[in-house]
């Protein structure tokens, strides 16, 4: 600009099309959600997809859309709309994706389970890691003649790098999702990274095996930890996800999802 001031842009389009595929993740998430526990109720008018007798997960449609959003992504160039579209697509794709992720890594149907209970985490962290990426890549766009936008960009990318070192030292230690937030605040990884490790960690086996008293302040630190916060935690996931089933009530929904559809 002429006085030399910096032009800020309200509307950037091309954010648009990324907060557009985290909302539909975010509300794929919370709509598979809401529409798998009252099938597990027995409630309204869903019911799960049964064709010949086997149990379609809906991470199978997932996929199709990721697909189908991705390489759209690539191939696409029809503007902001175009893109917006596909995006929407491919987030609706990675919310049905992520909402079966304890089903991928166990290789086994754990969704009412325990074990899923990582579906939400990994869910959780996805949505506000990309939330605060979107947000730290400045919701603004700022024009002006003094190489800001240059030196934004290499403090991000240094800030990126550094914020990943410390997260891989995070994730070692056993504190995924503070590893997880320094990716991106590399202050939140840096607490993580400093602090001491959780004693079932690869961090502890390899550097406290043979410090026993840093193991017992370790052991005793995380049960602490886990007193405090587990409780809120696990009131938090069953708000969103539904609470996990007893053995018994594990196998009725097994059974049921792999019961025959009932002839007509």
């Amino acid at each position: 600009m002429a006085d030399g001031r910096l032009n800020l842009t309200m509307v950037d389009t091309a954010r648009v099309p990324p907060m557009l595929a985290l909302t539909a993740l975010v509300v794929t998430f919370l709509v598979t959600r809401g529409i798998t526990r009252m099938i597990r109720a027995g409630r309204g008018p869903f019911r799960n997809v049964d064709p010949g007798g086997m149990h379609i997960h809906h991470v199978v449609p997932g996929v199709v859309l990721m697909v189908i959003g991705g390489f759209g992504a690539v191939f696409v160039e029809g503007g902001v709309v175009a893109e917006s579209v596909v995006a929407v697509v491919f987030g609706m794709g990675t919310g049905l994706v992520l909402d079966e992720f304890a089903l991928i890594v166990h290789l086994h149907d754990v969704y009412w389970s325990e074990q899923g209970r990582a579906s939400v985490e990994v869910t959780v962290l996805t949505a506000v890691v990309v939330g605060m990426v979107l947000i730290g890549s400045s919701p603004f766009d700022v024009d002006d003649q003094g190489g800001l936008h240059e030196q934004g960009a290499l403090l991000w990318s240094v800030n990126l790098i550094i914020g990943a070192l410390i997260a891989v030292v995070s994730f070692a230690k056993g504190k995924f999702r503070m590893g997880v937030l320094g990716v991106v605040i590399p202050l939140v990884g840096a607490v993580g990274a400093i602090r001491l490790a959780r004693p079932q960690s690869p961090w502890a086996h390899r550097f406290y095996t043979r410090r026993p008293h840093k193991l017992a302040r370790a052991t005793r630190r995380a049960a602490r930890h886990d007193a405090r916060w587990s409780g809120l935690r696990t009131r938090f996931q069953n708000a969103i996800a539904g609470a996990p089933g007893q053995p018994q009530q594990q196998d009725r929904d097994r059974d049921r999802d792999d019961s025959p559809p009932p002839p007509e």
